[in-house]
Parts: structure tokens; C-alpha cells; sequence
């Protein structure tokens, strides 16, 4: 069952990488990585959007809207108690429309992330400040995966 007869079906499992926004082209890449993790997505009423994005070690409940426009949109937060804090991150995305030529092209959404609420860092005594924006990328995954 899809959300919106106008983006087909998000319901699923994707891959999820989030990265720093650092503009250094000498930067290297695998310094970029702010997360990575699975998103999947649950079956839900037109136009809203429910699901969880998790990994080892932490799970945050999704939920928030899809807008069915050109490029699709899709707006939601992520909330979840992580080593025994609070976690919320806000997350806009736009679904990538299919290339009328483009060869095993993957259902993809690109977007944007802000840590809405400050947590402890991955160092102990060091503190993950809330505004920090970084950009996101969801990858589908098989169909055979969900």
C-alpha cells in the first residue's frame, strides 16, 4: 500500500548515511561520515510517515509527513532514548524522481538533518551540541530485504 498514489510505495527498508557538511574538497571522505544506520519505513495513512531508523545500539522512532509534490517531500522527526538520554533529530528529504534514462537507477531521498536537542558526545565528558545540520542520503534496498 503506498502513502500517496503519486510517489508510489516508501514503505521498506533503506539504507541510511548521514555526513558532515565540510566544504574542503581536500577533506577526506571517509572523515565526512556523521552516521550510518537502516531506515525502515511502515505502512501509513496518505501523506504521513511512520517507521524507525536504528542500528546497533540505538533506535529512533520516526514519524512526520510526505508531500506528494515534484519532488516528493518528506518531513520527519526521529526521537528515541539512546545510553539513556534523549535523542531528537529533524530530518527534511526529497525523493529523487526517475531518470527517464537512467539505468538501474535506485529509489533514493537526499536531504538534510539538524540535531535538534544537545547529547552527549562519542568521547566521554564531550558534549554533541544541538544545530549541527549535516546532509542525508536513503538508499532503498531490495525488496527481498524488508
Amino acid at each position: 500500500m503506498s502513502q500517496n498514489p503519486n510517489i508510489g510505495s516508501l514503505v521498506g527498508l533503506w539504507t541510511y548515511r548521514s555526513f558532515l557538511n565540510d566544504p574542503s574538497l581536500a577533506a577526506p571522505f571517509a572523515g565526512l561520515e556523521f552516521g550510518r544506520a537502516n531506515i525502515h519505513i511502515d505502512e501509513a495513512p496518505a501523506g504521513a510517515l511512520v517507521g524507525k531508523l536504528y542500528d546497533t545500539g540505538f533506535s529512533l522512532s520516526l514519524s512526520g509527513s510526505i508531500n506528494g509534490g515534484y519532488p516528493s517531500v518528506v518531513r520527519f522527526q526521529g526521537r528515541g532514548v539512546v545510553g539513556g538520554e534523549q535523542w531528537i533529530y529533524d530530518y527534511l528529504g526529497f525523493v529523487v524522481p526517475a531518470w527517464p534514462n537512467g539505468v538501474d537507477q535506485r529509489p533514493a531521498i537526499v536531504g538534510s538533518i539538524v540535531r535538534t536537542i544537545p547529547h552527549s558526545g562519542g568521547k566521554p565528558g564531550t558534549v554533541a551540541p544541538a544545530g549541527v545540520v549535516c546532509s542525508w542520503i536513503a538508499v532503498r534496498q531490495d525488496d527481498s530485504a524488508t
